[in-house]
């Protein structure tokens, strides 16, 4: 997982609440166990003209004028500006993996379904709660502004808006701590190598019948 520290990066507009994560990745999709290659299926309902299908030539599609992310001036967009309660629906973590997989690192909202949230921090996405007006504000200055950017600093837990205003947020200290790092679960287990193994070889040593070959 790739560390954040500070990012800057182009903001695209999810302008509308209740964003459920069956139109983030729908249900075809999910044949997949693979953690990887759902980027071009985001939002795929909105994206394209046609329904989609698992391993389909997504390039040969057509897409949808009216979709934000299919403008140019979103193109290349790592932090989605979104409405209340993102993300909710059911735990799909397929959510967040095309989430990270199109490119984004950020999502700016009123409010986050609890499991989504979780998902994202686990994937290296980080869920930012500001409140409603801030992020009418910033929706705004967004339409306004083509190449419209901020400046997230998960250090100092701040969103630079262009104007140089900043804007706190939180986020739970232990998942803050294993964003900066770049650890998912995985490698936060593997931090912990040492203990395990030795754990390991106190329990051959103990119970060595346990390991012996087994003869039928």
């Amino acid at each position: 997982m790739k560390p954040f520290t500070q990012h800057d990066g182009l903001v695209a507009p999810m302008d509308r609440a209740n964003v459920d994560t069956d139109l983030m990745v729908p249900k075809q999709f999910l044949k997949s166990i693979r953690r990887s290659g759902f980027g071009p299926n985001l939002f795929d309902e909105l994206r394209y003209l046609d329904e989609g299908e698992p391993d389909s030539d997504n390039s040969q599609r057509p897409l949808n004028p009216e979709f934000p992310l299919n403008h140019a001036r979103y193109q290349g967009a790592s932090i989605l500006l979104a409405r209340e309660n993102f993300g909710c629906g059911s735990s799909r973590e397929h959510a967040a993996w095309a989430m990270e997989d199109f490119g984004f690192r950020a999502v700016i909202a009123p409010s986050f379904a609890d499991i989504f949230r979780s998902n994202a921090l686990k994937n290296g996405i980080l869920p930012i709660v500001l409140p409603a007006s801030q992020v009418d504000q910033l929706f705004g200055e967004m339409y306004a502004a083509e190449g419209y950017r901020l400046v997230i600093d998960l250090e100092a837990c701040t969103v630079l808006r262009p104007n140089g205003e900043s804007w706190s947020f939180e986020v739970d200290p232990f998942r803050r701590d294993c964003l900066l790092k770049g650890l998912d679960d995985i490698g936060i287990t593997l931090e912990r190598s040492d203990a395990i193994r030795s754990f390991e070889q106190r329990h051959r040593d103990r119970f060595p019948w346990l390991f012996e070959d087994i003869v039928l």
